[in-house]
């Protein structure tokens, strides 16, 4: 059992497996396609969601510099997902690499936990999509009932200008500062968020179907949402108030993480969530035409060309509205309506914009998460129905419907804040072990093919691995928790069943 524990896969095993007849996906995507993909992740929820949320809570103004801290992290973290990807262009993404670097045991901990970033990443995109859908209604006067919008338990409060919003610490000290009597304003409580759960079981079936129908649909989304940002940034830029970022890093309040620097820290950890993008493209390697060439360029570029929209809409949001109002799932929607009717003509095309934009990234998480399941199942560590393909769609689609059905059920059920954070600290995890895997196969398989090569090796994955772990230390004890809870569950599964079926198929096995 020991033996099993630390065994590696060897990449040519994992290369062999992938062209097993029966079980291979199909090519489809070129290099326009994959940064399409890593964009229609990335530019989404960071933008459209999270914004709001980390700078209400966390960091105020500063928000924009938590987006530069997550940045620098993910290029170190980028550079390594590079060379790994065109190395071994097999569905997977991190839970691949772990194998053929770290060992059996930490490829299904990273499996495991590649769950936390996909699968409770669509659930929580698809919240945010579900408050854009509900401030769409009421521009037309329809008013969609708060708790079948809302998570169960979640208490909210109709706030002036803002709408129901989540009645947390900041936004009733907000409201008590206007001289506002929460008391005497409308209350409810949620019961499901039944447009999160529609959202992911339209976009469950339509994956069903085919990657390269999905990945068409996704560009054509990716169009119009950087439209729509971009007019957001140029003409809510117009209406920015200067005093609404000031001061720009709220003084602390007391506690680590509750605004001041390690409030920015803190805010870091939340939204790098909204960086999943290019790893989630990572997952489509073994459906690339030439993953060896196109997979960096998809990477690298989608994560350039969104972290330059994020700090430009940081910027312009905080300076539209009192960050201590953006704690609601619509914070564009909140920034466009406090310009009044002189962007009222903006309103529908930045809702609008937003609810495609969500849209392509629940499309896209849900694309990554059955991969994963496909190359575990491949490896024998889930059941075997897991790797089947579809006979006529060549997708995994028994995959992709369990994925849909249960991120559809905690979309419903559970609040933004506690998806986001336990998105945040999976996807951190996973960005770890990738770093590390890129220095230890430097080490043991140095005579390599390698088509990209990480620069400055071992100081980039260092850095990654740093920057990762900061971010990391820097959220909530019970984000924490539930991360142990959620481990101990998956390795109670791994020594029950996955360590007794764990097979390499191919008889290439070094």
């Amino acid at each position: 059992m020991k033996n099993k524990i630390f065994a590696l896969k060897s990449i040519d095993t994992l290369l062999c497996q992938s062209q097993e007849s029966g079980h291979a996906l199909k090519k489809a995507l070129g290099p326009l396609d994959l940064t399409l993909l890593g964009i229609g992740c990335i530019v989404g929820a960071g933008i459209f969601v999270l914004t709001g949320q980390a700078a209400a809570q966390y960091a105020g103004p500063a928000i924009v510099l938590s987006f530069v801290v997550s940045a620098v992290g993910c290029a170190f973290a980028g550079l390594c997902y590079a060379e790994f990807a065109s190395m071994l262009p097999i569905a997977g993404s991190a839970y691949t690499y772990a194998y053929a670097t770290l060992g059996e045991l930490v490829a299904w901990i990273i499996g495991w936990d590649l769950i936390l970033e996909y699968l409770f990443g669509a659930s929580t995109v698809a919240v945010g999509w579900s408050g854009y859908v509900t401030s769409c209604f009421a521009d037309f006067g329809i008013t969609l009932p708060p708790s079948l919008t809302n998570a169960c338990g979640t208490h909210l409060v109709l706030a002036p200008q803002a709408g129901w919003i989540t009645l947390s610490g900041a936004a009733a000290s907000a409201l008590a500062a206007k001289g506002v009597n929460i008391a005497a304003l409308p209350h409810a409580v949620g019961i499901i968020n039944l447009p999160a759960m529609l959202i992911v079981l339209a976009i469950t079936a339509l994956l069903v179907i085919g990657i390269k129908e999905s990945a068409r649909l996704n560009s054509a989304i990716v169009f119009i949402k950087i439209t729509v940002v971009l007019l957001f940034v140029i003409f809510g830029a117009h209406y920015v108030h200067a005093e609404n970022w000031t001061p720009f890093i709220p003084p602390n309040l007391g506690g680590f993480g509750n605004f001041g620097y390690s409030g920015i820290l803190r805010g870091a950890g939340v939204v790098f969530f909204a960086y999943i993008g290019f790893d989630a493209v990572s997952t489509t390697a073994q459906e690339a035409k030439n993953p060896q060439r196109d997979m960096p360029i998809g990477i690298l570029s989608s994560l350039v060309i969104c972290t330059l929209l994020y700090i430009a809409v940081a910027l312009v949001l905080t300076g539209m509205v009192k960050y201590s109002l953006l704690n609601v799932p619509d914070p564009i929607a909140v920034g466009v309506n406090a310009a009044g009717s002189a962007l009222v003509w903006l309103r529908p095309f930045i809702k609008l914009g937003a609810l495609a934009g969500l849209s392509s990234v629940v499309l896209v998480l849900l694309m990554g998460q059955p991969r994963i399941f496909f190359s575990m199942a491949n490896d024998g560590l889930l059941p075997e129905v897991f790797r089947r393909v579809h006979p006529r769609f060549q997708t995994p689609h028994i995959t992709t419907m369990v994925t849909g059905a249960v991120a559809a059920l905690l979309a419903g059920c559970l609040p933004i804040g506690i998806l986001g954070e336990m998105v945040s600290i999976g996807t951190l995890l996973a960005f770890m072990l990738v770093c590390a895997g890129i220095w230890i196969l430097r080490r043991t398989q140095p005579e390599r093919a390698r088509s990209f090569k990480t620069p400055l090796v071992p100081f980039v994955p260092i850095m990654g691995i740093l920057i990762s772990l900061a971010q990391m230390a820097s959220l909530p004890l019970m984000t924490w928790v539930r991360l142990l809870v959620w481990m101990a569950i998956g390795l109670v599964i791994y020594f029950t069943y996955g360590i007794h079926h764990s097979t390499q198929r191919c008889s290439s096995v070094k």
